[in-house]
């Protein structure tokens, strides 16, 4: 017997294939739909309601969100700087001295403010560069979390901004005028965070644990503190460090006359607050800030960010912006001021800029 088989005819064939390209098209396009569905809601709708926070591009920083974690670290770490000089446990002790020979005091204060400002950014932060004064023991480490919840003063003046995490150098000061902590002139003491793009200072937050006074301000965005309505340039106020008011007061008076007030103070965070406006009544007012010696960067970075945020000058005695990266010391002294003549300032003071390298 033949082998049987089956023949189609060219009619045959032809439906054949349109079937099959029929499935084939049903197939891929339902791949497509699904493709299609899935980018539509991954993508935010136009007008819709904002992505949620900490949706920020992979190595982006928002800066209104550094700014609230900022003032939290501040506040937290001035709790702990409160609790230890309320309760007596200071545990004061020389971790060195000065470029003047002054002993520099470390206490309890200082390293537990620090551990809980230092994590507490870290955590919200983690690609972000943080120095501090005070050296971080992984063994003492701790994971504090953030909610991302941003005060609502903040959120009403400043708009979200988002830098490259790269640009970003955060300074804190877990305890600024230790010395003054150990003698008990609360007054004087602050814990600061400050925020520098590419080596500008961009956000200042100065807290006041005793008070719980807390100034914060961003550049290009807002604040909550304002500069006084004036000023005395002519015989100025000046606030200078405790530790060397003798070296300013004789320039200054040969330069704006005996009349000239010399403001001795701890922290430089306490001077730039008397150069504004605040309605502390432990707070003394100035005209001016002067430092003729060397002084470390995240003592005077938050102060400087929340001047330039005002409209007002830090430089060093010679005219020149501090940049806050690289060496964790500003070697130029320092002058600043506020709805004042900050270039007329520091020709007046030519003199002062000779001891800033001692």
């Amino acid at each position: 017997m033949a082998p049987m088989g089956i023949r189609l005819s060219p009619l045959g064939m032809a439906v054949f294939c349109l079937l099959g390209l029929g499935v084939l098209y049903h197939l891929y396009s339902g791949f497509l739909a699904g493709r299609f569905a899935f980018f539509m809601l991954s993508e935010p709708a136009a007008g819709g309601p904002e992505s949620p926070r900490g949706s920020a591009p992979a190595g982006a920083v928002d800066l209104r969100e550094l700014l609230a974690v900022s003032v939290l670290a501040a506040v937290r770490g001035g709790q702990e700087v409160k609790r230890v000089r309320e309760g007596n446990v200071l545990n004061a002790k020389a971790k060195g001295k000065t470029r003047e020979g002054a002993e520099e005091q470390l206490t309890s204060g200082d390293l537990l403010s620090n551990r809980r400002m230092f994590y507490l950014l870290k955590s919200a932060f983690p690609a972000v560069q943080i120095n501090s004064e005070e050296r971080v023991d992984t063994a003492d480490q701790e994971t504090i979390s953030w909610d991302r919840s941003i005060p609502e003063d903040i959120k009403q003046k400043i708009q979200p901004k988002e830098v490259p995490a790269e640009s970003v150098t955060v300074w804190i000061d877990p305890l600024d005028a230790t010395q003054e902590y150990t003698e008990d002139l609360r007054q004087y003491v602050t814990t600061m965070v400050c925020v520098a793009v590419n080596g500008k200072p961009v956000i200042g937050v100065i807290h006041k644990p005793f008070s719980s006074y807390t100034a914060w301000a961003m550049v290009d965005g807002g604040s909550n503190v304002k500069a006084r309505s004036s000023y005395n340039e002519k015989t100025p106020r000046i606030i200078v460090s405790r530790s060397h008011a003798g070296k300013v007061e004789q320039v200054a008076r040969q330069t704006f006359g005996n009349k000239t007030v010399i403001i001795p103070a701890g922290g430089a965070g306490y001077k730039v607050l008397a150069l504004l406006d605040v309605a502390e009544k432990n707070q003394e007012e100035a005209d001016v800030y002067i430092h003729v010696t060397y002084i470390k960067k995240w003592d005077i970075c938050a102060g400087n960010a929340v001047l330039r945020a005002l409209g007002g000058h830090m430089t060093t005695l010679t005219g020149e912006e501090i940049s806050y990266t690289g060496s964790d010391g500003n070697e130029g002294g320092l002058i600043a001021s506020i709805n004042m003549n900050h270039k007329a300032l520091i020709e007046k003071l030519p003199d002062l800029e000779k001891t800033s390298h001692k």
